[in-house]
């Protein structure tokens, strides 16, 4: 099945990213689902990074991915917008949640999540449930699985 892009549908958002590979995986999987992709500066690598371009070969679309230059544009110019966090750290499972079709899910950094005041700032946190002795997963695959919840809520795939 095939699907054009989701103007005003779910929006993937990147607190900092720090790893080029799983960074490139998700503008795919964003890409193939028709979901924009946020990233929220400074990113921990460059954009033209070979372990990047390695990955996301042709699917990045730059005009579907927006830049905030720091946290603090990217909250101010979300104030209005519904943001939810995907953190290890919640308590409600995604999949107990009612996603909106426009809603804007935030996922943080690979190697440290995101700051206290970010989670202080959004009162939507949700988690993947795991199993009791596992950590967490990919963040690629973290995305892949909340962005088709999101999709399939909304009859958008």
């Amino acid at each position: 099945m095939t699907h054009n892009l989701i103007n005003d549908g779910p929006k993937i958002a990147l607190f900092e990213p720090d790893i080029p590979q799983n960074t490139a995986a998700i503008i795919r999987t964003c890409a193939c689902l028709g979901a924009k992709l946020e990233i929220i500066e400074p990113c921990g690598f460059l954009l033209n990074d070979k372990r990047f371009k390695r990955v996301v070969m042709d699917y990045m679309d730059e005009k579907e991915i927006r830049y905030y230059e720091s946290s603090d544009q990217f909250f101010d110019e979300k104030q209005s917008q519904r943001i939810i966090l995907m953190t290890t750290k919640a308590s409600s499972s995604y999949t107990q949640f009612k996603f909106k079709k426009n809603d804007t899910i935030l996922f943080g950094r690979e190697s440290a999540g995101v700051p206290e005041y970010v989670h202080k700032m959004i009162n939507n946190r949700l988690k993947i449930p795991m199993r009791n002795n596992k950590r967490s997963l990919n963040i690629s695959s973290s995305v892949a699985i909340v962005l088709a919840e999101c999709l399939k809520q909304n009859e958008l795939i």
